[in-house]
């Protein structure tokens, strides 16, 4: 069954359901940026793969809403599906809403999942219809009823990790997180983000490809805290450890029911972009509600010195696999053949030779040439490209182990470098060391931190359309929040101890993409009548292509910042390299 096939058989059920249009988010009920197999409705549907989009289906129009990250790839993958592509001009707005309360006729029905719907956007749509008195159906899924081999909830085996890898216990946890609700007055905190789940309870799995994460949900309360999963994913000695820090394991599909019977007299914290608006509706409609970010999020953020430590030794165990790998391609390239595929298959293999590799963080993206201009590509057997030994290869890759979550985009020469090209290369490796060397008062925000990064490009009337960090878990989502480095985050401080990415690129469409993205952490550098300043401390090990640089772009402190980060780099990873892998290494970081 092709796409166009079965989005006529949705338009027969919106009609015979009376639903006048139809939205399906990129989203499961813990609003998940990675779904599983059950949840990937947009993609069965209309055949997009992206990770971020919204359908919007009325009997006349379908159309994927999504943002700049994705243009070129939705519009391959749309072609001939019956749906068209809405670009949006804000990453992660909810612009069809807007379109579709223009669109629709008085009287008219809106239809959506409420488990798939996150509550502050599902509130926004309801209120974006009252104008026009459109009714909203927030309760229907459309979707399972024509989809008649969706695939079944995963049963992989979940575990504990220990208080040694995690820095602190399930019961301190716990405790950190009754405390933040008591400051807040809540006496029940509904958790549904898997992320969240997982660092409370010390808790991981792999029912989420590239997430070390188990579908779960948590209720918090003063007397009582509950852990909703499924109980033969879990060890006798797991259940065991739960219940000392008395914690109640209850079935994972018992949830509606916990929270249909809270007490009435509760006063309820509930993350409205992290829970789903189904079982916000289910709460008692006389308790209390808070909507405010989970307190775990910004708990798990501020990474604890032990955590630290083991994401530096991590760093250590996925620099040597990348020089291990690129000693490879570099020495391979134009001997046999090699695909953008079989990088991401033999950087794989790198990765898994390292103590503690789990799996990668995300699938990889290889762009070769006109492919790296697509921020999110991933290569397939159907356009693939194969490498030659010349233009650039942009590889975005991480990795997934026990001791931490890696993030990491280096883009190289294949030979015969342009001067528009090192131009532009050099112009995002200035960009990357300005985020990198800033210092920046206690109370600075995300797109402070976004927009003094793009400053050289911007000088050069050049620009990025994505964000330039994000948060990263310690072996958890590669994306974690609060914190991220863009123009939407006015709100979220930077505190101490949280690693994000400092990622800045240039994207020229049909020829060739360039991103250059570290891992860093921000400690307290000084503090003084001003008050207390930050600095940001790179974590990422793994040398930057020097061939693609035009030193005159560079001033003299760009210029030191990259040699003394290549000495610390070999001085970190030569350990682990030996022979002629060693020698090319010295001359990968040597001073420029």
């Amino acid at each position: 069954m092709t796409p166009f096939d079965r989005l006529t058989l949705l338009r027969e059920k919106m009609k015979e359901q009376n639903i006048d249009a139809y939205i399906i988010a990129s989203a499961d009920p813990h609003m998940s940026e990675y779904l599983p197999d059950r949840y990937k409705n947009m993609e069965w549907l209309s055949g997009f793969t992206g990770s971020a989009g919204t359908l919007a289906i009325t009997a006349n129009f379908a159309g994927l809403w999504t943002d700049s990250r994705y243009f070129v790839q939705a519009g391959d993958q749309l072609k001939d599906t019956g749906f068209e592509l809405v670009k949006l001009k804000n990453q992660g707005a909810p612009e069809y809403i807007d379109w579709l309360a223009q669109q629709l006729n008085e009287g008219s029905t809106l239809g959506f999942d409420g488990k798939l719907m996150s509550i502050a956007i599902a509130n926004q749509a309801i209120e974006a219809m009252k104008s026009k008195n459109i009714q909203v159906n927030a309760a229907i899924d459309l979707i399972d009823e024509i989809w008649t081999d969706r695939p079944s909830l995963p049963s992989e085996p979940a575990y504990l990790i220990d208080e040694e890898t995690t820095g602190k216990s399930i019961t301190n946890k716990i405790a950190e997180v009754k405390a933040a609700l008591r400051t807040k007055g809540a006496t029940a905190h509904l958790i549904s983000s898997l992320d969240d789940i997982s660092w409370v309870f010390n808790l991981r799995g792999s029912d989420v490809k590239c997430n070390p994460v188990v579908l779960s949900f948590a209720l918090i309360e003063d007397e009582d805290v509950q852990l909703f999963i499924d109980k033969n994913k879990l060890s006798e000695e797991d259940v065991s450890k739960l219940h000392d820090a008395k914690v109640s394991i209850q079935e994972y599909d018992a949830i509606e029911p916990a929270i249909a019977s809270l007490s009435t007299k509760d006063t309820v914290l509930i993350d409205p972009k992290r829970n789903c608006f189904a079982y916000y509706a289910l709460i008692p409609k006389e308790c209390t509600k808070i909507e405010a970010i989970n307190p775990s999020t910004f708990l798990k953020a501020v990474k604890n010195e032990t955590e630290l430590k083991h994401m530096r030794t991590t760093m250590v165990k996925d620099g040597a696999a990348l020089t291990k790998f690129f000693y490879w391609l570099e020495n391979n390239i134009g001997k046999e053949q090699i695909t953008e595929i079989t990088i991401a298959e033999k950087l794989k293999e790198f990765r898994a030779q390292q103590d503690g590799f789990v799996g990668e963080s995300f699938d990889t993206i290889a762009g070769y040439k006109a492919h790296g201009a697509l921020p999110h590509y991933k290569a397939t057997e159907e356009n693939k490209s194969t490498l030659e030994p010349n233009g650039m290869l942009l590889i975005d890759s991480g990795g997934q182990y026990t001791t931490g979550t890696t993030d990491i985009t280096r883009v190289i020469s294949l030979g015969n470098p342009s001067a528009d090209e090192k131009r532009d290369y050099t112009l995002v490796l200035k960009a990357l060391i300005e985020g990198s060397t800033i210092i920046f008062p206690v109370g600075t925000k995300g797109y402070q931190i976004d927009a003094i990064t793009r400053r050289p490009l911007w000088d050069y009337s050049k620009n990025y359309g994505h964000g330039t960090g994000h948060g990263v878990g310690f072996f958890l989502n590669v994306h974690e929040g609060p914190h991220v480095f863009n123009t939407a985050n006015i709100d979220i401080a930077i505190e101490p101890n949280m690693v994000s990415s400092i990622e800045p690129g240039l994207y020229i469409e049909g020829n060739y993409g360039i991103r250059i993205e570290n891992l860093v952490v921000n400690r307290i550098e000084t503090e003084n009548q001003f008050g207390q300043f930050q600095s940001f401390e790179t974590l990422t090990l793994c040398y930057i292509e020097t061939s693609l640089i035009d030193k005159s772009l560079l001033d003299d402190k760009h210029i030191k910042w990259l040699n003394d980060y290549h000495a610390f780099v070999f001085a970190q990873l030569s350990p682990s390299l030996n022979g002629e892998e060693l020698e090319w290494f010295k001359n990968k970081t040597k001073a420029i």
